[in-house]
C-alpha cells in the first residue's frame, strides 16, 4: 500500500504512520455491519437527494443534504430527534440569476465539531455560520466547470437562504492550481483545526479532477479568515490514480484524525473507506474490507459519500444510496436498530 503525503518534506516534518493494530482499532470502533434502510428521500422520484452533512443544534439534530432536480443543484435542509426520521424543513441554497453560480449550489456546512463522540455541534465565526458549497453556471448534472464558494448565514436551522459571495474561494481556473484539479473541483469540507498542524485554524479538503489525470483526488487548502485560502502542497493527500476517491469526512478519535471518505471504480461500484492520521497532512489508508458497500436493492448500485457521528454508544453511518429507489440518503449502524 501507498500513502499518498499531501505536502513537500520541508512543509512539515513527517509524522509517524499510523500502526496497523492502530488501524484494526479504529476499524472496530467506526464499523457500522447494520443497515437501517432509507432514512431520506425526495417525495418527487424524479428528484436526486445527495450528500448529508449531519449536525446538532438546541437539542435536535438536522442534516442539510442537497437535490438534483435536472437542472443543477440546492441545497435543503431536515430535522430529526432521533437520527432516523427525518423531515425536511425548505431549501437554504437556491438558483439565481447571471452568477458564476447560478445552476449549481451543492453546500456543506462547516466547523462541525469533529470530536468523535461529541456534541456535533457547529462553531460560528466572525458572529456567522459557514458553508462551503459546490458551484457553476452550467445546467447539468455536474456540469461545466465547478468551484468552490462560501456562503453564510446568521441562523443555522432556519430553512432560510444562506448569503453568498461575488466570486469562487478556489477555481480550477487559478493561477496556483495544481497538476491534479486543474479540470474541475467538487465537495469541500472545512473544519477548525485547534492544534494547527497546518500552521493555520482552517482546513478545508476537497475532491478535484485534472484535465490529464481524468480521476478525482482528494486534495488540501488552509486559511486564517475563512475567506481567503492556499491551496496545501503539491500532492493529493488521498488518491489511487483511478476512478474516485472523494467526499472527506473527519473525526478525531483521541489523538487519531480519522478521514472517511468514498471510493469507486478503482475496484467496482462505490463504497465508504477511511484512513487515518496523527497531523492531518500525512494519512494511511485502511487496507481492509469497506465500511459501506452495495448489499440491498436500494443501495445495489452505489453505497458512498460518507457522514459519521458516534452517539449514546452508537455509530451512525448516514451515506448515500443509489439502486431501485433512486438516490436517497441511507443509513448503516453499529447496533441492529430495525427492531
Amino acid at each position: 500500500m501507498t500513502v499518498v503525503f499531501g505536502c513537500k518534506p520541508e512543509d512539515a516534518q513527517i509524522k509517524k504512520d499510523v500502526p496497523k493494530e492502530e488501524m484494526e482499532r479504529i476499524f472496530q470502533e467506526i464499523k457500522t455491519p447494520y443497515k437501517y434502510g432509507i432514512v431520506l428521500q425526495h417525495p418527487d422520484s424524479t428528484k436526486m437527494v445527495d450528500s448529508p452533512t449531519v449536525f446538532r443544534e438546541n437539542d435536535r439534530w438536522y442534516m442539510t443534504y442537497i437535490v438534483f432536480d435536472g437542472h443543477g443543484y440546492e441545497t435543503w435542509i431536515a430535522e430529526s430527534e432521533d437520527l432516523l426520521t427525518w423531515e425536511s424543513k425548505g431549501k437554504i441554497l437556491s438558483f439565481t440569476e447571471n452568477t458564476w453560480d447560478a445552476t449549481q449550489k451543492a453546500g456543506y456546512v462547516s466547523l462541525v465539531n469533529i470530536n468523535w463522540g461529541g456534541d456535533y455541534s457547529v462553531e460560528k465565526y466572525q458572529n456567522r455560520y459557514w458553508m462551503s458549497y459546490l458551484g457553476g453556471n452550467k445546467a447539468g448534472y455536474e456540469a461545466g466547470t465547478l468551484k468552490i464558494g462560501m456562503a453564510t448565514s446568521s441562523t443555522l436551522i432556519e430553512s432560510k437562504e444562506w448569503t453568498t459571495n461575488n466570486s469562487p474561494l478556489l477555481s480550477p481556473e487559478d493561477d496556483d492550481v495544481r497538476w491534479f484539479e486543474n479540470a474541475t473541483i467538487y465537495k469541500s469540507l472545512v473544519i477548525r483545526d485547534s492544534s494547527e498542524h497546518t500552521g493555520y485554524p482552517f482546513v478545508m479538503y476537497y475532491n478535484a479532477k485534472g484535465d490529464t489525470a481524468d480521476y478525482e483526488s482528494i486534495a488540501m487548502a488552509v486559511s486564517d479568515d475563512m475567506q481567503n485560502w492556499k491551496r496545501y502542497g503539491e500532492n493529493p493527500v488521498i488518491t489511487k490514480g483511478a476512478g474516485i476517491s472523494g467526499d472527506a469526512q473527519i473525526a478525531k478519535i483521541g489523538e487519531i484524525y480519522v478521514m472517511f471518505y468514498f471510493g469507486a471504480f478503482w475496484k467496482p461500484g462505490a463504497f465508504e473507506r477511511f484512513a487515518c492520521s496523527y497531523d492531518l497532512i500525512h494519512w494511511k489508508d485502511w487496507e481492509g474490507e469497506d465500511l459501506v458497500a452495495s448489499s440491498e436493492p436500494y443501495d445495489k448500485q452505489y453505497a458512498h459519500k460518507p457522514w459519521v457521528i458516534k452517539w449514546n454508544g452508537v455509530v451512525y453511518h448516514f451515506y448515500n444510496a443509489v439502486g431501485d429507489s433512486g438516490r436517497v440518503i441511507a443509513l448503516a449502524t453499529s447496533e441492529d436498530l430495525t427492531d
